[in-house]
């Protein structure tokens, strides 16, 4: 889940920085506004701007909630994992203890003449 949200954010982003770079500055408006060939655009004089930018904000949506999505993802808290130690297997045998030795004889200590 995480890496697909990963993904489509970093697609987002390239695809937010192409068309913002595709995009003409306001001061290039002033040339389509005299007839410079923009009629002959495939979207017409102001059809392009009006797409590139409606596009741009549907990017940015996607690219601020890809975002909050994986901010979420990171400080929810993960479920504890189940211990495989916790519960024994029910058909298993109990444990047996292991058996202590005897303690060795204390060591006898020679009488010495007086």
């Amino acid at each position: 889940m995480r890496e697909m949200i990963v993904v489509v954010d970093v697609l987002a982003a390239i695809a937010l920085v192409v068309l913002i770079l595709l995009q003409q500055g306001r001061g290039a408006d002033m040339g389509a506004a005299f007839g410079s060939g923009a009629s002959q655009t495939l979207f017409g004089s102001r059809g392009s701007a009006n797409f590139l930018s409606r596009t741009t904000a549907v990017l940015a949506v996607v690219f601020f909630v890809a975002n909050l999505a994986l901010a979420w993802l990171a400080t929810a808290p993960a479920p504890a994992p189940e211990s495989v130690t916790a519960t024994p297997p029910a058909s298993a045998p109990a444990p047996r203890t292991p058996e202590t030795p005897a303690p060795p004889p204390a060591p006898s200590v020679p009488e010495v003449p007086r």
